[in-house]
């Protein structure tokens, strides 16, 4: 069990570090002794959960993907019911997302009944910086890494709404740890208005939103569904927690 525990510890500091790291990086991140740590990486290696790389440094592995689909298939379900539960109490299109790498991707969606509704397919991936579950997300991170993804990202303009400078950015984060909410308010797409809210204590960092054209997603009503959105993700975490426990 100490061995299995000590593999998940190395995939997860390998993971944080955007997938690729030196053996060095790793003991200094693990506090785990060399021999132990090449020991765990053989073992990972030969089942094709990590790869070596020509530059000797140590990479996910192939076989992770699966799992990670699996597991997101398996989000996609546990969420369906919150997010149906929103669509029923206020009417727009409501979504879940995660962060993957310096992206944002949506692992769940019920859709809006409404003939003019907004749509993202599930596995779509955006940037976070112009994207209301994307500040969310990054809301949770300490400001320093939350500024270095929008930096690797160059912050390219989807409209010209989009908040471009990181200065700009770390205030916008600023309001939305203040407010416990993130609104996108036309910076991904024109005329759409997202609200959206962290996922807090759950087993992972999740962010959850509603969408809608500006004519229905008035100010006044994101300010009435900032409090059913921000319950909604109360209750998807401690589902999600149950689910990890039992």
């Amino acid at each position: 069990m100490q061995s299995l525990d000590r593999a998940f510890t190395l995939l997860e500091i390998m993971a944080e570090a955007g997938g690729e790291i030196s053996l060095s990086q790793l003991a200094h991140s693990s506090g785990l002794p060399l021999p132990t740590i090449h020991r765990i990486i053989r073992s990972l290696v030969g089942n094709g959960y990590v790869r070596q790389l020509p530059s000797r440094r140590y990479a996910l592995g192939p076989r992770l993907i699966g799992l990670g689909e699996s597991a997101s298939r398996m989000l996609g379900a546990w969420a369906r019911p919150h997010l149906a539960h929103l669509v029923d109490e206020l009417g727009e299109t409501a979504n879940l997302a995660m962060l993957d790498g310096d992206q944002v991707v949506y692992v769940a969606q019920v859709p809006s009944p409404h003939a003019m509704r907004m749509f993202t397919e599930v596995g779509r991936r955006v940037l976070p910086h112009s994207a209301g579950v994307g500040k969310a997300l990054l809301a949770q991170l300490p400001e320093a890494e939350a500024l270095a993804v929008v930096r690797r990202t160059g912050m390219p303009p989807a409209t010209d709404r989009t908040i471009t400078a990181p200065e700009e950015f770390a205030a916008e984060l600023a309001r939305v740890r203040k407010r416990g909410y993130a609104v996108d308010d036309g910076e991904q797409e024109v005329g759409v208005r997202c609200l959206a809210v962290p996922v807090l204590g759950g087993p992972a960092m999740m962010a959850m939103s509603i969408s809608g054209p500006e004519s229905r997603m008035t100010w006044d009503f994101v300010a009435k569904a900032a409090p059913v959105v921000r319950q909604a993700a109360h209750d998807l975490a401690d589902d999600l927690n149950q689910q990890s426990s039992g």
